[in-house]
């Protein structure tokens, strides 16, 4: 089974193998660590399902232009930009283009489809516009759109308005519904409607779901690594109830969107299984959480069943691969003991998981962890980069710090607050021989001190914004992910902070 849309955390590993879920689409926030987390899963090196990347995601978001180059909230102007990005994201390994968001013109959406369909990768749009709607990411030719954003504003009535969806959905125009549902099926576009992420408290069996969910965290060997704070916003996430009011309202919105997607389901749509999966959203659960919501809504058990296998797969264009117990293709296989089509919750009685030919241990253990940690809001190379500009706004005059080039670096009474801007490079590889790694960012000092995992480092001063640090090959011999800080004596503005820069992480990879 697949999780077709997902926010990976590290924690989430056992998880979703405990619950049967071997593959994954994630939403492109994951960078250079990314790509190194699914070499090591199908490497046989962390247990967790297999991942399928964007990598970044194109996004008319906020940059600073400091981040990698593989980095999301990357925002193609033209088609021919829209062309040259993808080729760069395909050439590190994405498995997939994301555009996330409706802000970009349908000629540049076609542009980045057009050249990842020609690479066998997948592409896919959340249409929410103002540029891109679903109809226009049809016609450029989008395998899916997760969240199946833009939906509930394609199919809004006439003068409506609705800030929810399930509010827009209470207004539905069924002809425009009609007419949408004909153009998806036509140009084989899929859906990810993420059902328990816009109604989690409106399905029928909402209290089951918090009931089975929270008999997961009794496990104290779960409990012994997953974040806390996580679990109580899970629990509020599931608890928290509109207003009387609003909620009549949204009721009907609910058997709306219900039946919307049976109606796409029953003119030949594909329906694919996501929870959009965050902390609010536990990993594993939210799958059958979703795929009971989609019997709920009247899609037959059979389809549902394909929406967490085999439309995922072709979605990905993977289909040679996985998706189906088909001879050839990679033994991904959920043995259950009770007939998932008589009863789709009946996926959730499961004897054996056989995961990449081998049977998989579900079980939880206090000790899990990854060699990379991370997660969706904290896979960049360096942290807090829009803080680093406040600083330097605040404390470098003229953004230019004293002591450049090879002027003896200022060694002031008290030393200003510093940070990282870039690292360089990002990923080494296990067993690398010594290693000179340039750090760039501003109030380095004489006095400052350079730690890799914790441990002080040589470095040679380049400038007052440049720093090369020499780490020697036992550093290196093991993969990971490593902290890299900077750190200043008696800091001069403590309302910055106390003289520790933000971090920067390097990635050690595996040598495969």
């Amino acid at each position: 089974m697949w999780d077709s849309q997902l926010n990976y955390f590290w924690f989430d590993g056992e998880l979703m193998l405990n619950q049967g879920v071997t593959a994954s689409i994630d939403v492109g926030q994951g960078e250079e660590l990314s790509l190194a987390h699914r070499e090591a899963v199908n490497h046989g090196k962390i247990r967790g399902p297999r991942t399928f990347t964007g990598v970044g995601h194109f996004q008319a978001g906020a940059v600073t232009g400091l981040e990698t180059a593989l980095s999301m909230n990357q925002a193609p102007k033209t088609p021919e930009e829209a062309r040259t990005l993808t080729r760069k994201f395909l050439a590190a390994g994405a498995d997939v283009i994301m555009f996330h968001d409706g802000k970009f013109s349908p000629d540049v959406v076609a542009a980045g489809c057009d050249e990842a369909h020609k690479a066998g990768k997948a592409c896919s749009l959340r249409a929410g516009g103002p540029k891109s709607l679903p109809a226009d990411g049809a016609a450029a030719g989008v395998d899916f759109i997760p969240h199946a954003q833009g939906v509930s504003q394609a199919i809004l009535k006439d003068g409506a308005r609705g800030n929810a969806e399930l509010d827009r959905y209470a207004d539905m125009d069924e002809a425009k519904a009609k007419a949408l549902i004909a153009l998806l099926v036509q140009h084989h576009v899929a859906l990810v409607p993420n059902l328990i992420n816009i109604a989690p408290t409106y399905a029928k069996d909402a209290p089951r779901f918090l009931a089975q969910t929270e008999q997961l965290f009794a496990d104290p060997a779960l409990l012994a690594y997953y974040p806390a704070e996580n679990i109580k916003e899970m629990r509020l996430t599931k608890t928290r109830m509109d207003d009387a009011a609003l909620r009549d309202k949204r009721v009907a919105g609910y058997r709306n969107m219900l039946r919307f997607y049976r109606t796409f389901d029953a003119a030949g749509g594909h329906v694919m299984v996501g929870g959009d999966t965050n902390p609010a959203r536990v990993a594993g659960p939210v799958v059958h959480e979703e795929m009971e919501m989609f019997q709920e809504a009247g899609i037959p058990a059979m389809r549902i069943l394909q929406g967490a296998t085999q439309w995922p797969a072709e979605a990905m264009h993977v289909q040679d691969r996985l998706g189906s117990v088909t001879p050839g293709k990679l033994a991904d296989i959920v043995i259950v003991n009770a007939d998932p089509l008589k009863n789709i919750a009946n996926l959730r009685d499961m004897d054996t998981l056989i995961f990449d030919g081998k049977v998989a241990d579900r079980g939880f253990h206090a000790s899990y962890g990854t060699v990379f940690m991370g997660a969706g809001d904290d896979a960049h190379a360096v942290e807090n980069l829009a803080w680093t500009q406040a600083l330097k706004a605040a404390t470098v005059r003229g953004g230019r710090a004293p002591g450049g080039g090879a002027a003896p670096a200022p060694d002031p009474f008290q030393s200003p607050q510093l940070a990282i801007e870039q690292i360089s490079p990002v990923v080494v590889t296990a067993g690398a021989p010594t290693t000179l790694l340039s750090l760039k960012g501003f109030n380095f000092v004489a006095q400052s001190r350079v730690y890799f995992d914790g441990v002080p480092v040589p470095y040679t001063r380049v400038s007052a914004t440049e720093l090369q640090v020499l780490l020697d090959e036992n550093l290196l011999r093991r993969a990971g992910r490593f902290d890299i800080v900077v750190k200043n004596p008696d800091p001069a503005a403590p309302l910055w902070g106390d003289g520790t820069s933000n971090k920067a992480h390097l990635l050690v990879d595996f040598k495969y």
